[in-house]
């Protein structure tokens, strides 16, 4: 009999389709980025899920955008002309007579809404009204952590990348070129890292008026430290292997060297740090915040609701509900971080 012929091998997925697999395998990291994701989108779209205004609004066979453009009472019966307060009993009452309707979000208020029409004094606990009940300025607690909860991530994301950058490129520069410059380097960094980080900011708050960006430059020229470490030393060791040795030979450019062969195959340390590197953002603006050092006041902070819960013991809803935000966020980090790393392992055998 002729010998049967062997079937094609499927070709064996990339590196990177592999480590992809293997963090799927991890079933928490998976759900945790799932959840995470659902969380930062749902935030992203805070206007649409939590605000005082309607969506769309149909009054007296005209279609209104409250969301898009300020209309005055007067548009829709009222006697004033500044801008409509939709929480007010009687427009809520013109847009439940006939022919007319309005769209609220699923919870009809802001991140800087006070209720002025609330039925129990501030802070109030759990109701219909306000699902989470208010803080002691009378703002919705659910809105607040919604709007908070988007602060604090977009902040984390944006202090990451900053000390991503800044530490690749500094750890790069120092394990590639080594010698006096990774010396000097060094020395600096140690001098720049025994800087009082926490007077520095208490100092600057003072002389400064607060804001986000303010805020972003002063960790950033801090956060790039413990991750210019670990790139160092991936740069020293890749530096010494065969393939930028051959590059080297051939009239390759250090830059290029840098960037297109040891930069992809140091990578991992990098990737692997990233979640745990925005935790350690996301801590250090809602500790900020609980100190009155962080955002300007009136933005929408998980440091400033527990600084609210300390103040007010009796208040058991803030603490608890802005602590629950908070470790949820951290654990979903975490469980990424920790599935992260374990597939970028490569001791890992798939």
């Amino acid at each position: 009999m002729a010998d049967v012929a062997a079937a094609p091998s499927a070709p064996s997925p990339s590196p990177a389709r592999r480590a992809w697999l293997r963090f799927k395998r991890n079933r928490l990291g998976f759900w945790s980025l799932v959840l995470f994701c659902t969380l930062v989108v749902s935030s992203l779209l805070a206007e649409v899920i939590s605000n005082d205004k309607p969506l769309l609004v149909r009054y007296q066979g005209q279609w209104y955008l409250p969301l898009v453009q300020t209309y005055p009472e007067t548009v829709f019966g009222g006697d004033f002309d500044t801008e409509t307060d939709y929480l007010d009993p009687f427009i809520r009452h013109q847009f439940s007579q006939p022919g007319n309707w309005a769209l609220f979000p699923p919870n009809p208020y802001g991140a800087d809404t006070l209720n002025y029409f609330a039925k129990e004094p501030n802070p109030s606990a759990p109701s219909r009204d306000n699902w989470l009940g208010t803080d002691d300025r009378g703002r919705d607690l659910l809105a607040q952590l919604i709007y908070g909860f988007r602060v604090s991530v977009l902040f984390g994301l944006a202090l990451t990348t900053v000390g991503v950058v800044l530490g690749v490129a500094a750890g790069a520069v120092q394990g590639f070129f080594g010698g006096k410059l990774d010396l000097t380097m060094q020395r600096l960094i140690e001098i720049w890292g025994s800087m009082p980080e926490l007077y520095l900011l208490i100092i600057f708050s003072a002389i400064l008026s607060p804001s986000i960006g303010l805020l972003l430059v002063l960790l950033s020229l801090f956060g790039w430290m413990g991750l210019s470490d670990y790139v160092r030393a991936e740069f020293l060791r890749n530096r010494q292997l065969d393939y930028v040795k051959g590059a080297r030979a051939l009239g390759v450019p250090n830059g290029q060297i840098m960037w297109r062969h040891i930069l992809p195959n140091s990578l991992t340390p990098v990737v692997t740090f990233l979640p745990f590197r925005m935790s350690a953002a996301i801590l250090a603006l809602t500790s900020l915040d609980f100190l009155g050092l962080g955002v300007p006041p009136g933005t929408p902070s998980l440091g400033e609701l527990l600084s609210q819960g300390k103040n007010n013991i009796d208040a058991w809803w803030i603490s608890l509900s802005t602590f629950g935000v908070l470790v949820l966020t951290l654990l979903l980090l975490t469980f990424m971080g920790d599935a992260l790393r374990d597939a970028l392992d490569p001791r890992k055998v798939d």
